[in-house]
């Protein structure tokens, strides 16, 4: 199994995760999840994995989450899953798959149990401020 990062490249975040998995000296399988989209099998088998659900896993802030009316503790997460294969802006990431699992990697310290190779140098989040180092 390989590793793959459903990445945004405009998330910082998204990035700084991108650059630990590479720092590991790991080249993921990169998918830019808002051009593909996303299917319900693939959803509900990445949260399964993670141990997440549609509303834990929704994007709550810089997206249409509020307008949508999906902060409603009411809304199922049938009709957040609903609206996230229709806006896949709503589902937060990055979310990261290694051999080792599946997880949301917020904040960016989040990828490191599950890289497969220890660091050998110390990685920064594009603030300057230093994520891990070995």
């Amino acid at each position: 199994m390989t590793t793959v990062i459903h990445h945004n490249p405009a998330c910082g975040t998204s990035r700084n995760v991108l650059a630990v998995i590479r720092a590991s000296g790991t080249e993921p399988i990169v998918i830019e999840y808002l051009d593909t989209g996303w299917t319900r099998p693939q959803l509900l088998a990445l949260f399964a994995a993670a141990d997440l659900t549609p509303r834990t896993a929704l994007r709550t802030s810089k997206s249409p989450a509020a307008e949508l009316g999906l902060l409603d503790p009411s809304v199922s997460d049938d009709a957040i899953l609903d609206a996230m294969l229709e806006h896949p802006v709503l589902v937060n990431r990055p979310i990261v798959c290694t051999p080792k699992g599946v997880a949301l990697c917020r904040p960016s310290e989040t990828v490191l149990p599950l890289l497969e190779i220890a660091l050998t140098e110390p990685v920064y989040k594009e603030d300057g401020t230093e994520i891990v180092r070995p």
